[in-house]
C-alpha cells in the first residue's frame, strides 16, 4: 500500500509529517528521517484493527495484507 505523506519543515526547526488520507494522523520529528520513520509508526497504529474487532469471529478468515 502507499500513502502520500505531507512534510513540512516547522520555524522551530522540527519537521512534521502528515497523511492527508487518514483523518488527524500526523507526526513530528528533529529530523525529515526521524519524521518519516514516525509518520511510518503513526499510519501502522491508525490502521491496525481494534483486539475487540475482532473477537468471536470463529467463522471468518482474518488475512493481512502488505
Amino acid at each position: 500500500m502507499k500513502i502520500k505523506v505531507i512534510i513540512e519543515k516547522g520555524e522551530d526547526g522540527f519537521y512534521s509529517a502528515r497523511c492527508p488520507a487518514l483523518r488527524s494522523c500526523w507526526s513530528q520529528g528533529k529530523t525529515r528521517d526521524e519524521a518519516l520513520l514516525n509518520i511510518r509508526e503513526a499510519v501502522e497504529l491508525y490502521l491496525e484493527p481494534n483486539p475487540a474487532e475482532l473477537e468471536g469471529i470463529a467463522a471468518e478468515e482474518i488475512v493481512e495484507l502488505e
